[in-house]
């Protein structure tokens, strides 16, 4: 079995961060080795401002009292606690380029690549997961 766990993150609302930093941090707190691909609106989970502003998906804007409530950390915080437990961040350089963004845009830490980049990683994982 793999120890590898290759993650791609395309969407760009608050439930599909959580989504992708949850399993990012509980595969690399259980060992695995954890590389995360973000691209399109996905850039936005660890874009430096972007992060802060995600969208609550529509018709479910009552459940931000819910994470409150439950304690449940930030977005910024997953993204600290998933860079301190060693999950790689891929940024997509297409993506970029598209939008006219550069690697300072982002969180510091990140590696930018393309495709390739990613599938080198995800070559080796099991499972490979997309949100």
């Amino acid at each position: 079995m793999s120890n590898r766990v290759a993650i791609i993150a395309s969407n760009g609302n608050l439930f599909d961060a959580y989504k992708v930093f949850n399993i990012a941090t509980a595969a690399a707190a259980s060992d695995k080795e954890v590389g995360v691909f973000f691209t399109f609106e996905g850039l936005n989970l660890i874009h430096k401002q972007g992060m802060h502003t995600l969208p609550m998906p529509e018709g479910k804007e009552s459940m931000a009292e819910g994470f409150a409530k439950a304690n449940v950390p930030s977005i910024p915080e997953l993204v600290d606690m998933a860079q301190e437990l060693g999950v790689k961040f891929i940024a997509c350089q297409m993506t970029m380029d598209v939008m006219g963004l550069t690697k300072e845009d982002f969180v510091d830490g990140i590696e930018v690549g393309g495709a390739v980049t990613f599938l080198e990683f995800a070559k080796d994982a099991a499972p490979a997961l997309t949100f």
